[in-house]
């Protein structure tokens, strides 16, 4: 761990080794592992004695005394194992708190970590480091790791088959505008605007994103709805016609399978819509819906304030009535045997990205996991739309338990994505860099192998508008953002930028996911402007060229898909990180500042983006990155 602090004096370090190997920015572990703490403190600091006060969530510290050692050069030396199986006693996992204390005489130095990795000192107690504890048995995918996803609005990407029903409205050519848009941001909006993408129209596409480097594909929701979005679900057992239904998922599944790409659906679990089979408002079912009768089998799937208009919806959206996730026959028809989960999973989808995890129970957790892991022989992903750090993720007044084995392989990371924002637009890399010490120092490793690392969702602005265009800051209308598009001279600063984000987030650890037509360059404000149809025959060429070197690079490089992650060096415009294995170093360096950066390389080395070679120091120009890779003696 390093040492942020004013006190004037030389400051302590304090070491975590696991079997011998260095872990000391990580706090995530296994229950089996024993941790050596290893405190180095300097004599001119006073101390007489170290302590580990420790305490697990939401219960009573303990204290811990460190071993004294020895005495060398002026700096004493401490010691303490830890046994992460007599810290959890009868439980499979548990989530941790501590800090150290460094006593000396009548005062006490208390550690302070904002990061869960750094620290600084202070006469107080004050910020806490995190220990993470997962079952031995929890393991993530490794397919999934070292892939390259592609998320695609279905609508929204390639047209072909598909039906068409009534009260909706059609486009007849493929590169028109969007229609349909709130006068404000927020407003209601029908979202019966369909421009005609299908599962088939995908199938079409398959060469193209094979060409990319695409592993993983990540579907907007499929099942029957009324929107062109479809999360306000009417049927899970339906996959919409509009899409080329269920005939059209198997046949993409196979080729899929053929072609080694895994299909990833969304899960949309905390809702349906109004217009719906088990809720009926609007009548279009036969069923008898819970809004139509208290009579109905699925009266008791949604929360009734006053029968039959007044009930709990998602965000207070009225046309999407929330589900009573603890209602058993519910929980039975999506995540019970043979259920929606069950029967998605067996046609051959390998992974669920789940649409607001921080809505599910842990009871739902705990029952899809079983569900999709028994259903691939533990080889299906599971990932949830979570926007914070997730390690201790606090929802709706509950701890969430996503990564101490019984439910979450992985989740969205937001935070990257603000961070890599900040550092290309702006010049913020001790933000980037903190950002990264933070999500490697919190998560299991195999979870941050697996992280869905994005720049652009179709819940958010277009990467490119956001690093070349003004902000949203909401003073202008839908109109007005319907019509905004970059200059010449700001698309040509946007490219430059996303170039270098997306190095970033191909290289970083965890799984990249393209979010259809960024790597076309397209752009967009808001939902339902970052949602215009893919730009076939006008896709730009350079960043086309640039996204499918780094899918190309992900394929062939071990180190990208499971390697260890170093920050070797944080400066105000620039960092350096390392991602490596037993085979080869890769050495990842940006330069947002406006002197050059200077790189000291290992051995002879290969830049991965221009294939020029290159040995001993190297120099990264401004607005520069560069990939290096070194090959290990094996």
């Amino acid at each position: 761990m390093l040492l942020r602090s004013p006190i004037a004096a030389q400051l302590p370090t304090i070491t975590k080794t696991v079997k011998g190997k260095d872990a000391s920015a990580k706090g995530a572990f296994f229950r089996r592992d024993v941790l050596t703490l290893t405190a180095r403190v300097p004599r001119a600091l006073g101390a007489a004695a170290v302590v580990l006060r420790i305490a697990p969530d939401g219960g009573d510290d303990t204290d811990r005394a460190f071993t004294f050692v020895r005495t060398d050069r002026g700096v004493d030396t401490y010691c303490l194992t830890l046994s992460l199986a007599e810290l959890c006693g009868e439980g499979e996992s548990g989530l941790f708190y501590y800090e150290y204390l460094f006593v000396r005489g009548a005062e006490t130095l208390f550690t302070d970590t904002v990061d869960n990795v750094t620290f600084s000192l202070l006469p107080h107690s004050a910020g806490r480091f995190r220990l993470l504890i997962s079952s031995d048995d929890f393991v993530t995918p490794a397919w999934f790791q070292g892939r390259t996803m592609y998320h695609i609005f279905v609508d929204r990407f390639a047209p072909r088959g598909g039906t068409r029903r009534p009260n909706a409205v059609y486009h007849e050519h493929w590169d028109e505008e969007i229609e349909q848009f709130g006068a404000y941001p927020g407003a209601p909006v029908a979202n019966n605007e369909f421009f005609g993408g299908t599962l088939w129209g995908i199938l079409d596409k398959l060469d193209y994103l094979q060409s990319l480097g695409v592993g993983v594909l990540y579907l907007s929701p499929i099942f029957r709805a009324a929107s062109n979005h479809k999360y306000d679900t009417g049927d899970y057992g339906e996959v919409d016609a509009q899409f080329g239904g269920r005939e059209a998922l198997e046949a993409l599944l196979a080729e899929c399978k053929r072609r080694d790409i895994g299909v990833m659906l969304d899960g949309v679990f905390n809702h349906t819509g109004d217009d719906s089979r088990y809720f009926n408002r609007r009548g279009n079912y036969s069923t008898v819906g819970a809004y139509e009768s208290r009579e109905s089998p699925f009266a008791d799937w949604y929360y009734f304030k006053d029968f039959p208009d007044s009930y709990e919806c998602w965000w207070n959206i009225e046309i999407l009535p929330k589900l009573n996730l603890s209602n058993p026959d519910l929980h039975r028809y999506l995540v019970g045997e043979g259920g929606v989960v069950d029967t998605y999973t067996k046609m051959g989808v390998r992974g669920w990205r789940l649409d607001v995890a921080d809505e599910l129970p842990n009871a739902f957790l705990d029952e899809l996991r079983v569900r999709v892991k028994n259903n691939t022989d533990g080889n299906g992903v599971l990932l949830g739309e979570v926007w914070e750090n997730a390690a201790d993720k606090i929802a709706y007044g509950k701890r969430r338990r996503y990564f101490q084995g019984k439910q979450l392989d992985s989740v969205m990371n937001y935070p990257l994505r603000n961070a890599l924002i900040s550092f290309v637009r702006d010049g913020d890399a001790p933000a980037l860099c903190a950002t990264l010490r933070e999500l490697w120092g919190s998560y299991p490793t195999a979870v941050c192998h697996s992280l869905m690392n994005i720049l652009s969702t179709h819940d958010t602005e277009r990467i490119l508008t956001v690093l070349g265009g003004a902000p949203d800051d909401g003073t202008r209308t839908n109109a007005e953002l319907r019509e905004a598009r970059l200059s010449d001279t700001e698309r040509t600063l946007a490219e430059a930028r996303l170039c270098m984000a997306a190095a970033l987030q191909f290289t970083v650890f965890g799984v990249p996911s393209v979010f259809y037509g960024d790597e076309a360059g397209m752009e967009g404000y808001h939902d339902p402007f970052c949602r215009r149809p893919f730009p076939w025959g006008r896709e730009n060429k350079r960043l086309l060229a640039f996204y499918r070197k780094l899918g190309n690079m992900r394929r062939t490089h071990s180190a990208l898909a499971d390697g260890e992650f170093r920050l070797l060096r944080s400066e105000p415009h620039a960092l350096l990180f390392v991602r490596e294995n037993e085979s080869e170093q890769i050495f990842v360096a940006a330069n947002r500042g406006t002197d050059a950066m200077t790189v000291h390389l290992p051995a002879k080395a290969t830049e991965l983006l221009t294939g020029k070679r290159g040995k001993g120091r190297v120099r990264v120009l401004p607005d520069e990155v560069q990939i290096w890779s070194v090959k290990r003696n094996v």
